[in-house]
């Protein structure tokens, strides 16, 4: 069993949580963590880039001049690829970039991701908590307490709508709930702070205790 300190939002270390060797020190990998991120980032893509051919360009179908006795190279009508205001040849068109993968697949790519940030010591776990009201001011002194600098993803129990407010306004800061966390967003963040519920839900997801 791994063992990780838990903290209250002051920083005071609270008593000590055990997880999973299963769930903290899986094998990374690599190999499908690439694939997932690459599948999600075309997921994300709408494929709407989209240009006008030579038949779709508004213009006259007419020759422009004479085939031969001219001296010049042939050309057909202003619509050409090669003439200003013309189509575009072998342009984008609307498309869908959407990759399948196996929920299997899916499911490993992000127990990987967890387990090396357990592993390489960015991960942080805190005591549950509420707000009353929305206050980002709690959050900055929060970051500023632990020294979190970078980017930093706040993952809760429970939607808590106050938590949510209140992090949202503070730059390269996000804040999800346990069961929407994807691999971009954990391999996106420098640190991942969970809550206890929240780690405990996902120890059981992958671990199945």
């Amino acid at each position: 069993m791994a063992t990780f300190d838990v903290y209250d939002r002051s920083g005071t270390i609270l008593r000590s949580k055990e997880l999973s060797d299963t769930f903290v020190n899986e094998s990374v990998n690599k190999a499908i963590v690439h694939q997932c991120v690459v599948a999600y980032l075309a997921n994300q893509r709408r494929g709407t880039a989209s240009t006008k051919s030579r038949s779709e360009v508004r213009g006259s179908k007419k020759k422009l001049y004479r085939q031969k006795g001219t001296g010049r190279a042939r050309v057909g009508d202003n619509k050409s690829p090669i003439r200003v205001h013309g189509g575009v040849a072998f342009g984008p068109k609307p498309r869908s970039y959407r990759q399948f993968t196996p929920k299997k697949i899916r499911r490993r790519g992000l127990h990987s991701a967890l387990a090396d940030k357990f592993q390489s010591e960015n991960c942080l776990i805190v005591e549950e908590f509420t707000l009353e009201l929305p206050k980002t001011k709690t959050f900055v002194e929060f970051l500023e307490t632990f020294d979190l600098e970078g980017k930093t993803l706040f993952v809760v129990g429970s939607h808590e709508h106050n938590i949510y407010l209140s992090v949202r306004n503070i730059p390269r800061a996000n804040c999800c709930t346990w069961d929407r966390l994807n691999i971009h967003d954990v391999l996106w963040h420098d640190k991942i702070v969970f809550t206890e519920s929240a780690v405990e839900k996902l120890e059981r997801k992958f671990v199945g205790t």
